[in-house]
């Protein structure tokens, strides 16, 4: 399989976590008072489950090419307030595409603390 056309550098991608860490990192532990993970791990097959789910599920519904939209969200204060992100599937691939709520997201609860840097 050759490599998807998609892909960064890793530099490009350090560049990228480096400018998130640069321009948020210290507001949010500023605001919160904690450090906050800001890296996620989901396994492959997680993924892969997942993607196969969010297909076979809108292909019943119709929708030929659907999307997975990444959301940010944290947990309440009795899980310490974390951030989180759960992906989400779509009726489409354009940003404007809807949100297919007959579709359950995917969420990790298995983010770095402290946050691993790229």
């Amino acid at each position: 399989m050759a490599k998807p056309s998609k892909c960064i550098s890793v530099a490009e991608a350090r560049a990228l976590q480096s400018n998130w860490t640069a321009t948020r990192a210290a507001d949010i532990q500023k605001v919160q008072g904690i450090n906050d993970t800001r890296d996620f791990t989901f396994s492959v097959n997680d993924l892969q489950e997942f993607l196969d789910y969010v297909q076979q599920e809108s292909s019943k519904q119709g929708i030929a090419n659907p999307g997975i939209r990444i959301y940010f969200g944290a947990y309440g204060e009795a899980s310490g307030g974390k951030a989180t992100v759960f992906l989400a599937a779509t009726d489409g691939t354009d940003g404007d595409s809807g949100n297919n709520y007959d579709i359950d997201p995917l969420n990790t609860i298995t983010g770095g603390i402290p946050p691993n840097i790229y």
